[in-house]
């Protein structure tokens, strides 16, 4: 018995307990990444989750997101579909023994973003394949590896013959996508604890995350025959001309002198991406609308409100300056995210401890690092008070074309969150029988 954690197992126990599982994690990994949980169709994917928190003895509360709850939350996003069916897995943990550690949320969401050009895959997208140490298939890496991690590791503790010391929350979220109202919901349904982990992909130590927004812009033109386009204004084209204005304010606040202190190492931590477009009515008319969709990252320390004013200033000014101004409308929208930033206190014990656990299973101690993009990590940070981080199964190609995630990695991980459970609640043996 360590004395200092209430934990009396060795690193190597735990190591070969998640080892003897492995074949148990690829199953359940495939099994996940099988179910195509788009947003909106993340049900069949959570009913795995749920069959697996209950296959663990979690008290299980399955709920859907209350719009009327979360709405005037500061940490709200307004959603693009409804929220009904779609529902929140949260498994509960309270020690059958004394309550002697320390309170813990393992978070994770189950939605996956879109596969894109399907005819670019290796294979389907959605038919998990194993090749080496690789598991090919959306989700896989982004974020389905993550929540069999931190699954996992709770099991291998119960057969090594042991609970949590501690209250031991599992959390399979809807939305982090787009939103991050899946886990806005959780916090505010009141689970809360002394830590937060999630184990996003990456097998390091998140210290910061961007702001995010998404924002729509639509564009009205002047329709005429494309015999006559001179004399017309195109939609599109204009669009365009507010999108490379929107490149300029990118470029402006990815200037070195302009960037944050977290962010001062990273060659392009700014990123404004297009993501859709669309517009035009007939191929020989000049087209009437164009809307486009984008993605604007912007620093930790900067409210969406104020980010909302510069972009709003920016267009206009670029508006007025085309010199057919006066005959284009157009209209900004805002939904999806509305995320703040934020940088994460490397001083608090889960982060000190998650350090230690990681470097007594892989021997080395693991890279930190300031992400460019957004995580739930914001609501446990700046909105719940819980010390949190990222931290999670190696991978590659998220969001991009055959995504993977590493098992041996997927594998330390699982171990790694074991030990910090086993350290950070403290172990009760489970009774007999």
């Amino acid at each position: 018995m360590d004395p200092a954690t209430l934990n009396p197992l060795t690193e190597a126990e735990i190591v070969q307990a998640v080892a003897a599982q492995r074949d148990e994690a690829v199953a359940l990994l495939s099994e996940l990444v099988a179910q195509p949980s788009l947003l909106g169709a993340e049900q069949g994917a959570q009913a795995l989750v749920r069959r697996e928190f209950e296959r663990n003895g979690l008290r299980i509360h399955a709920f859907e997101i209350d719009d009327a709850k979360i709405r005037d939350h500061p940490g709200y996003s307004p959603s693009i579909i409804p929220y009904e069916g779609r529902l929140n897995v949260v498994g509960s943990h309270q020690p059958v023994g004394p309550v002697r550690g320390k309170s813990l949320i393992l978070n994770g969401h189950i939605d996956v973003v879109p596969v894109g050009a399907e005819r670019l895959w290796t294979v389907p997208p959605f038919l998990p394949r194993v090749v080496g140490d690789k598991l090919y298939g959306r989700g896989a890496a982004d974020m389905k590896a993550g929540i069999v991690a931190y699954t996992l590791a709770f099991r291998a503790l119960q057969r090594l013959g042991y609970e949590p010391a501690g209250a031991v929350t599992l959390q399979s979220v809807v939305e982090e996508e787009c939103t991050g109202n899946g886990a806005l919901a959780c916090l505010v349904e009141g689970y809360t604890a002394g830590a937060a982990i999630i184990p996003e992909p990456g097998e390091g130590i998140m210290t910061a995350q961007m702001g995010v927004m998404w924002l729509t812009i639509d564009v009205y033109g002047v329709p005429v025959h494309a015999a006559y386009a001179h004399t017309g204004v195109a939609a599109i084209a204009f669009a365009n001309h507010l999108v490379d204005a929107l490149r300029e304010l990118e470029a402006v606040w990815n200037r070195p002198a302009n960037r944050h202190a977290c962010f001062a190492g990273h060659e392009h931590p700014i990123n404004f991406n297009l993501g859709r477009i669309s517009g035009g009515e007939w191929t020989s008319s000049v087209p009437t609308h164009c809307r486009v969709d984008l993605r604007l990252g912007f620093y930790p320390g900067r409210s969406p409100a104020d980010i909302r004013q510069q972009v709003e200033d920016h267009l206009r000014a670029a508006h007025q300056a085309h010199p057919q101004h006066r005959s284009v409308q157009y209209e900004i929208s805002y939904q999806g995210f509305q995320a703040e930033g934020c940088v994460v206190d490397t001083t608090q014990p889960v982060i000190g401890q998650l350090m230690q656990c990681h470097h007594d299973i892989a021997g080395a101690q693991p890279p930190m690092f300031a992400s460019t993009a957004t995580t739930d990590v914001r609501f446990f940070h700046l909105y719940g008070q819980i010390p949190s981080t990222c931290y999670g199964p190696e991978g590659a190609d998220i969001h991009g074309i055959d995504e993977w995630v590493s098992i041996s990695s997927l594998q330390r991980v699982t171990a790694v969150l074991a030990l910090f459970m086993a350290r950070w609640c403290g172990l009760n043996p489970l009774p007999k029988g």
